[in-house]
């Protein structure tokens, strides 16, 4: 086996890498454990402490709602908005370019198809991604800057590229849509952010219910749930949440980042607690760990490449799992932790995680699914289960409503 040597001298290192481990029943029974106290970067397993937490603040169900509007004189006959068309943001952390066209194709209707002014944005907007809270455009006002242009370049088909026609059509095959007239919004001004009086809404944009959504950034370890933690309180509030909801021992929860990204500190003891707990309060929502994380043999993203013996054969279905990697941070890591049930209906929970991986990720990582696979074989084996809630793209259960006579901002 790989022994772990811990050294403490005002910060956690090894001396060199190994597997530590926690192994436990959902009732609490620790059935293997190695270096279980210790504390480690737990990496993107962190999300699951986000995702718990947006689920327990705002509702599986909640949805953002971004509008569109008009600040000046509208003309539908002639599809021309003399004046700006402005976007009032409500903090969609998943408006992609679907999204965007499903707007477009909406304001055509209304009567919107040239603006003769710019696009003013209001509030919080996001548009495509940014790769995490290190990666993100230094102001609040440069972020918001590229979501706006985006979004302009994504209503005018005159400035797609080829990745562009593609999406949209794919969109248009999925929706039975004629590819060949996509919609079309011309903006003749610049983008700025700022206020444009009381604009007259047109156009009401309500994104996938939350559970989907985060089931859309687990399953493929999405950095930018920064965006839906940030509303929140960001990392602090993760942290404070899981010391509230951990117990004993909690205070060894110590996070930087909401998505796992920098130095975040957990145990394997206190990951096996909050997925246990977790499960538990996705139990009372209607919910299980199937409709939120990653389950091999089910869902796209990362695991099944990770970890391809758990997506197919016998384990296919049967391990639902977060992982986390870092490939530098505190010498690099590799995570994985879940959940899988045995023939005799046991309920096993489980994280294993190699410190120090960073010069050999791949490496680690075959050698803690050999270790999840003899842990499985030793109770038994481990029984494939549905698949849970789909895996669905950012407008598929969004809707885009026209407000016929322009509520006023």
């Amino acid at each position: 086996m790989f022994a772990a040597v811990l050294l403490l001298a005002g910060s956690v290192g090894w001396a060199h890498a190994g597997l530590l481990w926690e192994v436990e029943t959902a009732g609490g029974q620790v059935l293997s454990s190695r270096g279980g106290g210790t504390p480690f970067n737990p990496a993107s397993v962190v999300k699951v402490g986000t995702t718990w937490l947006a689920l327990q603040r705002l509702g599986p169900e909640h949805r953002y709602v971004t509008e569109f509007g008009a600040a000046g004189t509208l003309d539908p006959r002639r599809g021309r908005l003399r004046g700006d068309l402005v976007v009032l943001g409500g903090g969609d952390p998943d408006f992609q370019l679907e999204n965007a066209m499903r707007v477009a194709r909406k304001l055509n209707r209304s009567g919107v198809r040239t603006v003769t002014g710019g696009l003013v944005v209001q509030g919080t907007f996001w548009m495509g991604w940014e790769g995490g809270p290190f990666k993100r455009r230094p102001t609040r006002t440069a972020r918001l800057v590229l979501a706006a242009r985006r979004l302009k370049r994504a209503m005018d088909p005159a400035l797609w590229n080829a990745g562009i026609w593609k999406t949209w059509r794919d969109l248009a095959g999925r929706r039975g849509w004629d590819a060949s007239h996509p919609p079309r919004v011309r903006i003749g001004g610049p983008v700025r952010v700022g206020t444009a009086g009381h604009p007259a809404v047109l156009v009401v944009h309500r994104s996938n219910p939350l559970r989907v959504m985060l089931k859309r950034f687990d399953v493929y370890s999405n950095n930018d749930i920064e965006r839906i933690a940030d509303p929140l309180g960001g990392a602090p509030a993760v942290q404070a949440f899981l010391r509230e909801k951990l117990g004993d021992a909690a205070r060894q929860v110590r996070l930087e980042t909401a998505c796992g990204e920098g130095e975040n500190r957990m145990t394997p003891r206190l990951v096996v607690r909050m997925l246990v707990r977790f499960r538990v309060a996705l139990a009372k929502m209607g919910l299980s760990p199937r409709d939120l994380l990653p389950v091999p043999g089910c869902d796209p993203g990362p695991v099944p490449l990770m970890f391809p013996r758990l997506a197919r054969g016998r384990l296919a279905r049967a391990v639902v799992c977060k992982t986390g990697t870092l490939s530098s941070t505190d010498g690099g890591v590799a995570v994985l932790a879940g959940f899988f049930r045995t023939p005799a209906g046991r309920m096993i929970v489980f994280c294993v995680a190699a410190p120090e991986a960073g010069r050999d990720l791949g490496g680690w990582r075959r050698k803690e699914e050999h270790w999840l696979r003899r842990l499985i074989g030793r109770e038994g084996g481990a029984v494939p289960g549905a698949c849970g809630a789909p895996f669905v793209l950012s407008d598929a259960l969004a809707t885009v409503n026209p407000v016929r006579r322009g509520a006023r901002r």
